[in-house]
């Protein structure tokens, strides 16, 4: 079986088919879900789906592009929720850093100050970390070391394959795989996977982001997990059922589940 550690269910991308994109989950042998929060908008559908739903799980936080929307949010309601799992989508994202070069730097420790109060939430309330990084590997492995953020670990999500990145294992993070391992330009990542400890990988979909091949291009979901585990067996050596059992084993241990 395999859990989708990664997937915006609350996306009204999936509204329209949900039940039946949820039996395509489970015929490809996907037997839980968790939902990350990514903006307030959405974090109302992401707990009545977890209500819902026994294997749906869900997660408090604020994307970088939304940093401004944090004050909105009322963590500790959230975070008290039996179904919530873990702080996060939280980290740094300078990819569409824009303006003057002051402009940019005010930006950068605005997400600075944003993703330190996510994990001081988090070692608050002793909830692992779902943890965004999008061309700032150094400056984000900096801020998760200074704030002793493996007092409660977390995941690496959709993983950049940065090899700065790596030595996080050591302080109880995870590395979340996802359909750019099926990229043919996922050069970086096909190299490095096999470096990962293979009791700190995880199975991630991103969805309804980063379709994996050969349905790029198209909405991604859940059942297309089987397409990740096929191509980490390919690379790793190991059969598609060890790693389900591997990944699915390294979720409940990271997130609790039972």
């Amino acid at each position: 079986m395999i859990i989708d550690t990664h997937i915006h269910l609350d996306d009204e991308r999936y509204r329209d088919d949900f039940d039946e994109m949820l039996q395509r989950a489970y015929e490809a042998g996907v037997e839980a879900f968790i939902i990350p929060g990514a903006h307030p908008s959405t974090l109302k559908r992401a707990v009545e789906l977890s209500e819902q739903y026994d294997n749906i799980y869900f997660a408090v936080g604020v994307h970088p592009y939304d940093m401004e929307t944090i004050d909105t949010v009322d963590f500790d309601y959230y975070a008290a929720h039996p179904k919530c799992v873990a702080i996060g989508e939280c980290g740094l994202d300078y990819f569409r850093l824009e303006g003057s070069d002051e402009e940019k730097a005010q930006e950068k420790r605005r997400q600075d100050e944003v993703f330190r109060t996510h994990i001081r939430f988090a070692k608050k309330v002793k909830k692992p970390l779902i943890v965004h990084i999008r061309d700032a590997s150094h400056d984000a492995k900096m801020i998760l070391l200074e704030e002793d953020s493996g007092e409660v670990g977390g995941v690496l999500h959709c993983y950049n394959a940065d090899d700065e990145l790596l030595s996080l294992a050591n302080e109880n993070f995870y590395f979340g795989i996802g359909g750019v391992v099926t990229f043919q330009n996922a050069k970086k990542l096909v190299n490095i996977l096999p470096r990962i400890p293979r009791d700190k990988l995880l199975i991630e979909t991103d969805g309804p982001y980063l379709t994996p091949h050969p349905h790029r291009g198209s909405r991604n979901e859940s059942a297309y997990t089987r397409f990740i585990v096929e191509k980490m067996g390919e690379l790793l050596g190991e059969t598609a059922e060890s790693l389900e059992s591997l990944t699915t084993q390294n979720a409940k241990s990271l997130f609790g589940l039972g």
